[in-house]
């Protein structure tokens, strides 16, 4: 257990369509989170959310004024020899800000910013479904789908950070536009919005479905949990759909099994939440693509933080700089 001597540390996980932040022990223990929607609009107002989730969490009570640093994940590329955001698809641009250095300035806190999906990765590492594994490949699955690559215990960042873009792998290359501007990328196919996407055009063919009841006469704004619902409750065409995600990502996973010969892939996100009904195809896709001694020497499974591991993960990763 944490004692009131032990510094805590803060972690922003800055989604795509929310904004986590969490106090985490020095043992990767969640303390207090909070949530926001993020900003959609302005680069300025999104930072101002940033700074204000800090200071919410620096002044709680399970503080003590121990807080004694700051990890920020974001859904994009961080250049890891300037310490700013290059690019981020789905979101104002905070490129145009340095957010590592004005928040250092305005808190007198070390910062570390860092891609989502390293973030959630270091906290399946450190302390959840990949602890004392040494070579694995993370994914995240929500409003959009990153990657955290851990090789020999570490995280593999590439030359200059921007490794471990597996959303933006070329799936479908006839088929639409993707947030980044290339064409048929798996995150048109597989992130959480696409998934609902893809079923409200089967809708709009097919009727049947229990999923229209959601969907056409209220033209309700339903989820990717929704159609997971409604596949665990015997929906055929919810069914299907998650078996089709999961067939796509089984083609992606495996080339990534083929190339890195990881001993386990992570599957995490919001989307995860659908649980074995997208874990089984996706696993049996992959089986069928990928080298049998590749697949047989790794192990895919769900992430155990769940929607907690990009916090987690942010505050480890301070917490590690600091050291």
């Amino acid at each position: 257990m944490t004692t009131g001597h032990d510094p805590v540390f803060i972690g922003i996980d800055l989604g795509g369509t929310t904004l986590k932040g969490a106090l985490v022990s020095s043992r990767g223990e969640l303390l207090r989170d909070l949530r926001v929607d993020s900003e959609q609009q302005s680069a300025e107002r999104l930072f101002q959310q940033i700074i204000e989730a800090v200071q919410t969490l620096r002044e709680d009570k399970h503080a003590g004024g121990r807080a004694a640093g700051i990890g920020i994940g974001i859904p994009g590329l961080v250049n890891r020899k300037t310490h700013r955001i290059e690019f981020m698809p789905n979101l104002p641009p905070l490129a145009e800000i340095d957010v590592t250095g004005e928040l250092a300035r305005l808190t007198g806190l070390p910062v570390i910013l860092d891609n989502d999906a390293n973030s959630a990765a270091y906290a399946e590492l450190q302390a959840g479904a990949a602890r004392n594994r040494r070579d694995v490949f993370f994914i995240t699955l929500g409003t959009g789908i990153g990657a955290g690559l851990i090789i020999n215990g570490e995280i593999y960042r590439g030359a200059m950070g921007f490794a471990g873009e597996f959303g933006h792998m070329t799936i479908d290359p006839e088929g639409i536009e993707c947030g980044c501007g290339n064409i048929g990328c798996l995150e048109t196919i597989a992130s959480g919005p696409n998934i609902v996407r893809r079923t409200r055009e089967r809708l709009y063919r097919d009727r049947t479905s229990s999923l229209s009841r959601l969907a056409i006469p209220r033209d309700r704004e339903f989820t990717a949990e929704d159609i997971a619902r409604a596949a665990r409750e015997g929906d055929e065409m919810a069914q299907v759909m998650m078996e089709r995600t999961g067939m796509f990502l089984g083609i992606a996973i495996a080339a990534v099994i083929n190339l890195l010969n990881v001993e386990m892939i992570v599957m995490g996100g919001g989307v995860m939440e659908a649980g074995d009904l997208i874990l089984k195809p996706t696993t049996k896709e992959t089986r069928r693509r990928a080298f049998p001694p590749s697949f047989n020497s790794c192990e895919i499974v769900i992430a155990k933080l769940g929607p907690s591991a990009g916090m987690i993960g942010a505050a480890l990763l301070a917490r590690d700089q600091a050291r």
